[in-house]
């Protein structure tokens, strides 16, 4: 192996490891990764916790690592997995995140009308045919078309290597502790029965904690009332600035930005790769990052149209919008009231006013026992449900918890 592809990477989360595969080490080269580096791995979280600054590179690289150790692991365990099963499992993990747009997740089904997921696929493609097929292996293993079910499983499945990293990344980020994960632990104690990724039952304190950290992480976190009050005020400026731009208003906007607030693309454009103004599509799409987009607020701050200058201005000085959150939709009654006081305040239209509020529902489930059952491997070599062996209530963990959200500029006065 060429010396200068000997890459020591120090990660503030595992320390010190490296990636030996000149062929990893390449595409942590090529443009489509590298790109991620300027793509915030939590979206505008760091407008609440200041040092979730972190970005879907380095999430990758953590993801890639895990998977390394995971799949030592399990050839430890005596599952016979081939040095390219090996190499081509890293490469899907490693590039699994390679399709997110600007912002990670919150301009998601804004911006384009297509899952990251997929896109990430489709650049997958591209490489592989630059590479004459040397991602043939990993692209199956991704897309869950490979017969060795347990490997596909390590990339997307109830304890996948994306969620073992994240968790334990976003938590040294935001400094929220209670996120953090016994990893080191779980990835020990996975074992393979029946072509199924299961957890031997050692490991069965560590998968508790594991999914009482993914329950507190997302409303600490993910879901926490002022960052769902930052990322739909973004997605309302975008629409805004979509519709101006339907309309032929001149907005700045960076080249390839321009053309996604100027069309509506459709998956199929996607996967086509439709050339648009001399350049493929997707080729456009790689060219975005969140620099585009803050880049464009921040001009907009200055643009004649009130209501993109408003949200503009709220959003690059943090003059967020008051968020009230329920466990109940809010009544008629409330929202009519609301509508009232954003007509009369900011004098706008009735097809104008949803730009200035938003009545929201999300809703999280932590362990979804139907789809996605942890399997735990008893000393006798028998296969329980984790529901079975554990003995902590999972009701707790497998109901989907749903939470309303009412957004608004503080200047109203809605009680």
């Amino acid at each position: 192996m060429d010396i200068n592809k000997r890459k020591i990477i120090n990660d503030p989360v595992f320390g010190f490891f490296s990636l030996q595969s000149e062929l990893v080490f390449d595409l942590i080269e090529h443009p489509f990764f590298q790109r991620l580096r300027r793509i915030k791995q939590l979206g505008l979280t760091f407008q609440v916790f200041p040092g979730a600054n972190h970005t879907r590179f380095e999430h990758a690289l953590g993801a890639a690592y895990l998977m390394r150790q995971a799949i030592l692991t399990l050839k430890n365990k005596g599952h016979n997995i081939t040095d390219e099963e090996a190499e081509a499992v890293t490469i899907a993990i490693l590039l699994h995140d390679i399709g997110h747009g600007p912002f990670s997740h919150v301009l998601e089904n804004s911006l384009v009308n297509i899952s990251h997921e997929e896109i990430s696929v489709l650049l997958m493609e591209e490489i592989n045919r630059e590479t004459g097929g040397k991602l043939d292996l990993a692209i199956k293993i991704f897309k869950h078309k490979y017969p060795k079910k347990y490997l596909c499983q390590l990339i997307a499945g109830q304890l996948d290597m994306d969620r073992l990293d994240y968790l334990g990344r976003d938590s040294f980020f935001t400094g929220v502790t209670e996120g953090r994960v016994g990893v080191d632990r779980i990835i020990k104690m996975l074992n393979v029965w029946n072509d199924n990724l299961v957890i031997e039952i050692k490991g069965i304190y560590s998968i508790e904690k594991f999914l009482i950290a993914r329950r507190l992480m997302y409303w600490l976190v993910y879901m926490h009332k002022t960052v769902v009050s930052a990322e739909f005020l973004l997605i309302n400026i975008l629409n805004r600035a979509k519709e101006l731009a339907a309309k032929g208003e001149k907005l700045f906007a960076t080249p390839s930005f321009s053309i996604f607030l100027k069309n509506q693309f459709q998956p199929d454009d996607f996967r086509k790769n439709i050339s648009v103004e001399g350049m493929p599509l997707l080729k456009h799409f790689t060219m975005l990052d969140d620099n585009d987009i803050m880049a464009s607020v921040k001009v907009w701050q200055e643009h004649p149209d009130p209501i993109l200058s408003y949200l503009s201005k709220s959003l690059i000085n943090r003059k967020l919008f008051k968020v009230i959150a329920s466990d109940k939709p809010f009544p008629a009654k409330k929202i009519k009231k609301l509508k009232t006081a954003v007509k009369n305040q900011f004098n706008v239209t009735d097809n104008e006013i949803g730009y200035y509020y938003i009545d929201q529902e999300l809703t999280n489930i932590a362990y979804s026992k139907d789809s996605e059952n942890i399997k735990i491997l008893s000393k006798k070599g028998k296969i329980v449900e984790f529901s079975q062996a554990s003995d902590i209530n999972i009701s707790a963990f497998s109901k989907v918890v749903h939470k309303f959200f009412l957004c608004f500029p503080k200047e109203l006065d809605i009680n």
